[in-house]
């Protein structure tokens, strides 16, 4: 499933995944905000999980994922050096927008304690680089070496499952998708969520 979420992504063009990723995070209660010259979006599902997203004005993007019951949550290990190494391959302005940065709820920031340095923790690392999606080198070499599965440790599917990616993306649709998660009591609520649904999506 992950894979195919993966394809997902890389055929949607970075404008709609820009409008899915705002979306989302207004839904989530998460507002925008700027990160040097770029825009961060994000999501978070109040329970350790989080999607964060940073768009620059080049066209490229920046995304982390993070699911706090995997393998890859290295915050709750506390390894600044490893975190580091999973940005291997990044271009450096990218990173620089997690880098010494104060942290949030979606993010909170490993410290290397000789240096006083501090980084965004993530246990996903991905990036468009105005072309083809990439998974981070140091990721992908990290999960090839500890046997882990980079879709599934790193929160992929579960963390994007609100931009609905490879599918229709729609206020109808985002309802019937937190149907399916039981967000409603009953039908006076979904139609209610609907309308502040549809609302959000006129915006956009």
């Amino acid at each position: 499933m992950s894979e195919e979420l993966w394809k997902a992504l890389a055929a949607t063009p970075v404008d709609e995944l820009e409008r899915r990723a705002v979306i989302a995070g207004e839904l989530a209660d998460v507002p925008a905000r700027k990160v040097g010259s770029a825009t961060r979006y994000a999501w978070n599902d109040g329970g350790g999980q989080s999607a964060v997203w940073y768009f620059v004005p080049d066209g490229r993007v920046l995304l982390l994922t993070f699911d706090h019951e995997t393998a890859l949550n290295l915050y709750a290990e506390g390894d600044y050096a490893l975190q580091e190494s999973l940005y291997d391959g990044v271009p450096e302005d990218l990173v620089r927008l997690v880098r010494d940065r104060p942290e949030n709820y979606e993010s909170l920031n490993l410290k290397d304690e000789e240096t006083g340095a501090t980084i965004h923790y993530a246990g996903g690392v991905f990036w468009y680089d105005g072309e083809q999606w990439r998974p981070a080198d140091g990721l992908m070499a990290h999960c090839e070496r500890s046997g882990l599965d980079m879709y599934e440790e790193s929160g992929f599917g579960f963390c994007l499952q609100d931009c609905l990616l490879g599918r229709e993306f729609t206020p109808e649709a985002v309802v019937e998708h937190r149907a399916a998660e039981c967000v409603y009591g009953d039908d006076d609520d979904r139609q209610k969520d609907l309308a502040d649904v549809r609302e959000i999506f006129a915006r956009r």
